[in-house]
């Protein structure tokens, strides 16, 4: 079969089939096989690995992947990508085409049936429009994934490995990192992609921890008071939680909390570190 991560090849089969892109899918496939080798080579995947593949579009990675992985589990929303698929991997019998939205799958089920007991890899050029809600899904869904290697805006990736008293540093920042350790790969210039997408792109590979690094009392309390610590950035803490919805606190409860703390009160969210949030969430 044709290597796809040559352009030439891949404008082949799309004419060969008459493929359109659809932009509602936020479709660009890559056309860099040095690209191509940083992904995999980023995700470490070897013979023993069940990898998960979000976005296949013509295969181009796939091919890859099957050739390194022990089962390739590729899903693809756009159906009129399916034939184009079922051709360019009928030499691999240890993949599979799922035609679904990663977003309505159960993912935990989907792995833990595939992977065999053993946690799975994901790795993927993500559609762009929707990176955080798949990612977060993934992180949050509790299927058994060992790392999650993924093409992302640059911007988003900035943010996802941002630290305190950045401007990229925000709820997805410390999300993120209260799941997996993020890094940074590689950086992915626009004329890799066919259509070339308007943004620069990286290569981000998020390391699942076996345990959270903070411990906290109840996670979902933690996550609202980070959200409303960043929902208006420019307020102080004790302004932008004492005012939030469904926090049911106050001004001077959040004021006192940060005192015992040993902190201003007058600081803002993007001062504090993932366990700061944690002993701030757990006071009140």
């Amino acid at each position: 079969m044709a290597n796809l991560g040559i352009p030439r090849n891949t404008i082949e089969v799309l004419q060969k089939y008459n493929f359109t892109f659809q932009k509602k899918y936020g479709q660009n496939f890559l056309i860099d096989p040095n690209v191509l080798e940083r992904v995999i080579g980023a995700a470490e995947v070897s013979g023993e690995d069940c990898v998960l593949e979000i976005g296949p579009g013509i295969g181009t990675m796939t091919q890859l992947l099957a050739e390194r992985a022990g089962k390739v589990i590729a899903v693809e929303i756009d159906r009129n990508l399916i034939p184009i698929l079922e051709e360019t991997l009928s030499p691999y019998s240890n993949v599979t085409i799922i035609n679904e939205d990663i977003l309505k799958l159960d993912i935990k089920r989907l792995t833990e049936e595939a992977g065999g007991g053993r946690p799975a890899k994901v790795v993927a050029n993500l559609p762009y429009y929707i990176t955080t809600p798949i990612v977060m899904g993934l992180l949050e869904g509790g299927a058994p994934l060992r790392s999650i290697t993924v093409m992302v805006q640059k911007e988003v990736a900035e943010r996802m490995q941002a630290g305190p008293g950045t401007k990229e540093y925000g709820a997805l920042s410390l999300a993120v990192q209260y799941y997996a350790q993020p890094e940074v790969v590689a950086n992915v210039p626009p004329n890799c992609f066919i259509p070339r997408p308007n943004v620069g792109s990286a290569v981000i590979r998020l390391t699942k921890h076996t345990a959270p690094p903070v411990e906290a009392a109840d996670v979902g309390k933690l996550f609202a008071v980070i959200r409303a610590s960043f929902n208006q950035r420019r307020k102080t803490l004790a302004n932008s939680l004492g005012n939030a919805p469904g926090l049911s606190v106050s001004r001077e409860q959040v004021t006192q909390a940060l005192e015992e703390m040993g902190l201003p009160a007058m600081v803002r969210g993007e001062a504090l570190t993932l366990e700061q949030f944690a002993a701030l969430s757990s006071r009140l």
